[in-house]
């Protein structure tokens, strides 16, 4: 049962960009990545605005997120995100164990 959270970050004057920017230039983001129970950490820009950034971030379990909660690194996320005045909005899914229905296999272009 993974769990995927999408968190989008919102900010002003390309903050949130830069957020992004940082976290992958000093070396969080891959941090992250290779931390037990990760399965996807990517960054996405809106092309409806452009203040807004998109974060999917993707864990085997709960217990994964947890342990990267209590991590070194959110200190330093944390502290970014203060940095660049980020203020965000949450979802949060629990994976389809049975995955795409066959009646949704048309739709998709392989």
């Amino acid at each position: 049962m993974a769990i995927t959270v999408n968190l989008y970050y919102h900010g002003k004057n390309g903050s949130a960009r830069k957020f992004a920017e940082e976290m992958i230039s000093n070396g969080v983001v891959d941090a992250i990545r290779q931390e037990k129970g990760n399965l996807k950490y990517d960054y996405f820009l809106s092309l409806d605005n452009p203040e807004t950034l998109l974060l999917i971030d993707s864990w085997e379990n709960q217990e994964a997120i947890d342990l990267h909660h209590s991590s070194k690194m959110m200190k330093q996320i944390i502290e970014l995100r203060n940095k660049y005045d980020l203020h965000m909005d949450v979802e949060r899914y629990i994976s389809d164990e049975d995955g795409v229905p066959e009646s949704d296999q048309s739709f998709i272009r392989k």
